[in-house]
């Protein structure tokens, strides 16, 4: 029999693996200007604030496989910065290094795509660190382009 990925709504037991992949998000940064126990903390406080309950329209998804979870993509809405409209965004999105090039990302993005559409979304939002090439390719491989670009130069 084929294990079968399935995508689901997250819920309170999901959250200690949600925090087991925010050492990996604070690595793939790669800002040398900020030392790892910084990028740790702020992954681990953005994670903490994605879980944390609000009146503005989200959800979690978690991919899995036999009830072992692969990923997770957070949604949310977003005013864009442009147009002013509602959008969907995706703060955050990660997969387990051993499962990554098998769909699951690309899975967890439609399902992400999916929600905010039906909230009447014309757009889907993210933002990815530049230094993280591989998650910048994968994100133009399924039809994302920048928009703008944040820059920074230590001082």
């Amino acid at each position: 029999m084929e294990n079968k990925l399935v995508i689901r709504i997250a819920d309170e037991k999901d959250h200690p693996f949600i925090f087991e992949l925010s050492p990996y998000l604070a690595e793939v940064a790669q800002l040398a200007w900020h030392s790892d126990d910084v990028m740790q903390k702020m992954q681990d406080d953005y994670i903490t604030e994605m879980l944390a309950e609000t009146s503005q329209p989200n959800a979690t998804f978690i991919a899995e496989i036999d009830e072992v979870a692969l990923g997770f993509v957070h949604v949310r809405t977003h005013k864009d910065s442009i147009s002013g409209e509602s959008c969907g965004t995706i703060p955050l999105l990660a997969v387990l290094p051993k499962s990554q090039g098998l769909g699951v990302g690309k899975t967890l993005v439609e399902y992400a795509e999916q929600w905010a559409k039906e909230l009447g979304c014309r757009l889907l939002h993210l933002e990815v660190f530049a230094n993280n090439k591989k998650a910048t390719d994968f994100y133009q491989n399924i039809g994302f382009k920048a928009e703008t670009v944040h820059m920074i130069k230590p001082i």
